[in-house]
């Protein structure tokens, strides 16, 4: 992979959005009924993936710039850390929406909003940066969770054309400049999802599979634990379930067939999954690896730097100074659990992201003169421009390793 600038149409501006709270499971289904407008847009996807094709035509130019979409989530107290995330993984190629549950206060909500809206002038003038306005509650292994990302990938389809959707939490940091992440997933075929996934459920088949679990989050305001009914039920026969990590990098297409759902297997899932422990740890990948379209598309990763106790709890361990060699090195471009403010923060962002406090990951988008101005992506060119860093290399390396013949279509949808 060759490093290059690269020049593509100016991104389009977006508008301030704040979508409405839903309260049941049927209001869901009708939210992503009704959200987009109707009429199918790839009755028959057909994905493929042309990892190496030694037939086709070389690239006469280089490859086209995708585009990220973000939905950023956090609880009460969370949005100074969000503040944080959206600098580190600001690009205005890209956009973000972010979500501060319902437990937050109004004022912190509003101050996110107003960063966001009014007070940030790379942000007021691109507009590619939204914060929900009337938050929806998130229960903690409850379906609220994969309500809510449904929720946002309905609404970040209809804010422009991308091409990824990456879900992070306040607990999230980039390891990679965005410059680095455009540049490797520009070779990418644009219907490539991240995302590990196994149907070898083990112990969760008695402890997720089985139980059904009721989440009044779903229909009250008010935040309270998940509870479970006497009875357990079997395993289902006419799909198969596959469980992994929450955390993923999916594709546009695979998403709009998600929300669409032009075939009945989308709505009949997520009725499955409302009664469902931790569903969003199962939803996304019982869906794609139980349709034909979309098991072949599959990567067994999801793109995060993770490190778990032996055994493992139910979060994994905090990273700190001691982690970062090793986090830097694994090539990933995201790492979870950040306790908030660490100090290796503050060393990713000096080390890697070139960042000061307060300020944007820098980029090729940064023209501003670092010797005058305290922040250089106050003036900011075209957002087509990339320097890719070193750390493209790492990613690089990463991904060859993913998608190479022994690991890809060997670990899909097993």
């Amino acid at each position: 992979m060759k490093r290059s600038h690269i020049h593509l149409p100016r991104c389009l501006t977006r508008k301030w959005l704040i979508p409405v709270l839903f309260t049941s499971t049927i209001s869901l289904i009708f939210l992503l009924i009704t959200t987009l407008p109707h009429h199918n847009p790839n009755p028959n996807p057909n994905p493929s993936i042309p990892i190496s094709d030694s037939n086709s035509n070389p690239r006469t130019g280089p490859p086209e710039l995708p585009r990220f979409a973000y939905y950023l989530s956090g609880g009460a107290g969370d949005g100074p850390r969000l503040k944080r995330l959206l600098q580190a993984a600001y690009h205005p190629r890209n956009f973000y929406l972010l979500h501060l549950d319902l437990e937050a206060s109004d004022a912190e909500r509003l101050e996110l909003a107003r960063y966001a809206r009014a007070e940030a002038g790379v942000l007021r003038k691109l507009r590619n940066v939204m914060v929900v306005g009337k938050a929806n509650l998130v229960t903690y292994k409850g379906p609220t969770a994969i309500a809510c990302t449904l929720h946002a990938v309905a609404i970040l389809l209809r804010k422009g054309r991308w091409d990824w959707f990456v879900n992070l939490s306040a607990s999230d940091y980039p390891l990679v400049p965005q410059d680095d992440l455009l540049h490797i997933f520009s070779y990418l075929p644009r219907d490539l999802n991240f995302l590990e996934h196994t149907s070898n459920i083990g112990w969760k088949e008695f402890q997720r599979g089985r139980p059904i679990i009721v989440d009044p989050g779903l229909y009250h305001s008010k935040k309270s634990g998940v509870f479970g009914a006497k009875e357990r039920r079997s395993l289902p026969a006419s799909f198969t379930l596959f469980m992994g990590s929450e955390w993923v990098v999916l594709s546009r297409s695979f998403l709009e067939f998600s929300i669409w759902g032009w075939d009945n297997l989308p709505r009949t899932l997520l009725m499955y999954y409302t009664n469902f422990m931790s569903p969003q740890e199962g939803y996304f990948h019982t869906v794609i690896c139980n349709h034909k379209d979309y098991q072949n598309t599959t990567v067994n990763h999801d793109l995060h730097y993770i490190r778990w106790d032996d055994p493992p709890k139910q979060q994994p361990m905090n990273l700190t100074l001691g982690h970062f060699d090793d986090m830097i090195q694994s090539g990933a471009p995201f790492a979870r659990n950040f306790a908030k403010d660490d100090p290796v923060l503050d060393k990713i962002d000096e080390e890697i992201l070139r960042r000061s406090d307060g300020q944007f990951t820098l980029g090729g988008w940064c023209v501003g003169n670092s010797a005058r101005d305290n922040d250089p992506c106050v003036v900011h060119g075209s957002p087509n421009a990339v320097r890719p860093s070193v750390s493209s290399r790492r990613l690089e390396k990463l991904i060859l390793k993913l998608l190479d013949s022994e690991n890809f279509r060997t670990k899909q949808c097993n």
